[in-house]
């Protein structure tokens, strides 16, 4: 399955913002995509199988629970993918933080001073 197949599906793609902080355990990741997907335990498991398969997530035992973590590796591949894309929004987002950096120097000037 190609990088952007895997990620093209939302239940997958929160599944890597769960575990974007650290490790997980199934039954977490099953209890929180459950009640914002809708999903069975089965479901999420078939979402975890296609990231384990495909490279994204990796998995470890720890006694009886099974623990899931993110592989960045396919991450980095989009992300090169992505390179020559990023000169349609760098310069918006550029000047965006200009903005926000400008106004922020404003509403310091014309705060009132504790004199």
């Amino acid at each position: 399955m190609h990088a952007f197949d895997v990620l093209g599906d939302p239940v997958r793609r929160r599944i890597l913002e769960l575990l974007a902080p650290g490790e997980l355990t199934a039954g977490e990741i099953c209890a929180t995509v459950g009640a914002e997907f809708g999903i069975s335990q089965p479901g999420v498991s078939q979402h975890l199988r296609v990231l384990r398969d495909n490279g994204f997530a990796t998995v470890r035992a720890q006694g009886t629970r099974r623990l899931y973590a993110v592989d960045p590796t396919p991450l980095r591949e989009v992300d090169r993918w992505l390179d020559g894309f990023r000169r349609f929004w760098s310069p918006a987002l550029d000047a965006l933080g200009t903005e926000l950096a400008r106004g922020r120097r404003q509403r310091r000037a014309q705060a009132p001073t504790d004199d």
